[in-house]
């Protein structure tokens, strides 16, 4: 054991600045941030005084970073999606254990090559899926574990994204577009994929998957809509997707109502009134989200066979009022339904009473950022891995996954086996 560790944080955005940052100084002298990469000059200045960092600390690119000496014990990679690999081979490289933002790739190749690259080094990587480290989680996985529903036979899982989610992040954001970032059932389900997979230690063996950009195109814009919001739109006070409502008025995610947080510290830091909606009138996220470049799914569904003969029917939808995830595990002696926008587990044992186990909401994907940074803090300290750390090896499985089941979407449904991905 040791008493401290350095680290490196690349990418200062809403899951390195806002989400894990905070999280790391929460461990005092134990942890102590030695040099920072952010391109957006406002929030690299901003964190390099709250760190008290000097100039030769701070870069504006994760390459710049990587490109001169080791500056740290541990890298905490939160950049886009297709800049992860080649930063995590640099980090590798100059000797870096890695705490590396989800998805790892798009690529199944870059993800082997990454997977090569980490053992050959003799480095640690730990990827970001943050749901295992819920309490919501740990304790559904300690009943199944438990044999409370015997052994699963089947899932049933949804992803509720929420319509502003799905407006925000993949109509007008930076995952609208899977050239640019990863297929939807990657960057945004891999976490659910790793999840289900984990709960119910199974293994996948074939996939079937359909899907599609369903709403979000030129074709079902209402009449007298207008290219951006702020211009003159005749569709504005019905549209539940305008920018105005998301991100002034919303009592649950507009700057009016006292939400500085995300997603409206996505359009500007610091986010007030009229900095939103200035973002709103020139920016990407006033655009309207049927004119926008956008081509990911907005609702997909992915059939698993496991194995051992189990299934999954997994369900992705941006159409829904909540951001939120519910599942029913259904096994030989029972099932069990986890429905976390409710805080709700219940054990429903054949033939036996109902059980209802409540687990208090936590902040940060329900309490999953701290749980994902404390066990990466403790690894580094130098304690044993956690028998839910998702290590690289242990995470890929859900994207290849997710590939397999993108690779089945557009092949218009047909199976996907995937022996021998991994």
């Amino acid at each position: 054991m040791r008493d401290s560790f350095t680290a490196a944080l690349i990418g200062l955005g809403n899951r390195g600045g806002d989400a894990y940052l905070p999280e790391l100084l929460k461990f005092g002298d134990k942890v102590r941030v030695t040099a920072i990469a952010e391109p957006i000059d406002q929030r690299r200045e901003s964190v390099a005084r709250r760190l008290g960092l000097a100039p030769e600390q701070c870069f504006a690119t994760g390459e710049e970073l990587l490109a001169g000496p080791r500056l740290a014990d541990a890298a905490l990679i939160a950049t886009m999606d297709r800049q992860h690999v080649a930063q995590a081979l640099a980090a590798l490289e100059k000797g870096y254990d890695l705490l590396l933002e989800k998805p790892v790739s798009p690529s199944a190749q870059e993800c082997r090559q990454l997977a090569q690259a980490a053992r050959a080094a003799g480095r640690r990587v730990v990827v970001c899926h943050v749901l295992r480290y819920t309490p919501f989680y740990k304790k559904v996985k300690e009943l199944l574990d438990g044999g409370a529903v015997g052994r699963v036979a089947s899932i049933q899982a949804a992803e509720n994204v929420g319509y502003w989610h799905q407006a925000h992040s993949f109509v007008r954001g930076n995952w609208r577009r899977a050239d640019q970032s990863s297929p939807m059932i990657l960057q945004k389900c891999c976490h659910d994929l790793d999840l289900y997979l984990w709960l119910a230690n199974k293994r996948a063996a074939r996939v079937s998957s359909f899907g599609s950009n369903f709403h979000f195109s030129a074709a079902n814009a209402p009449a007298g809509a207008a290219e951006r919001c702020l211009s003159g739109c005749a569709a504005k006070e019905s549209c539940p997707f305008d920018a105005e409502k998301i991100y002034l008025t919303s009592p649950e995610t507009g700057i009016d109502a006292g939400n500085t947080g995300w997603p409206c510290e996505v359009l500007a830091a610091p986010p007030t009134h009229d900095s939103v909606l200035e973002a709103i009138r020139t920016g990407p996220y006033g655009r309207c989200v049927f004119a926008c470049d956008n081509d990911v799914v907005d609702q997909q569904t992915v059939s698993v066979e496991m194995t051992d003969g189990a299934t999954l029917n997994f369900t992705m939808s941006g159409f829904t009022r909540h951001n939120t995830r519910r599942a029913c595990f259904m096994g030989t002696e029972g099932e069990l339904t986890a429905d976390l926008y409710a805080g709700a587990i219940t054990l429903s044992r054949f033939g036996e009473a109902d059980r209802v186990f409540r687990v208090e909401e936590a902040e940060g994907h329900s309490g999953g950022d701290a749980g994902l940074i404390r066990a990466f803090v403790e690894l580094m300290l130098g304690g044993e891995p956690g028998p839910g750390l998702t290590s690289l090896d242990a995470s890929l499985e859900s994207h290849f996954l997710a590939l397999a089941a993108e690779e089945s979407r557009l092949a218009g449904g047909a199976p996907v086996e995937l022996g021998g991905r991994d």
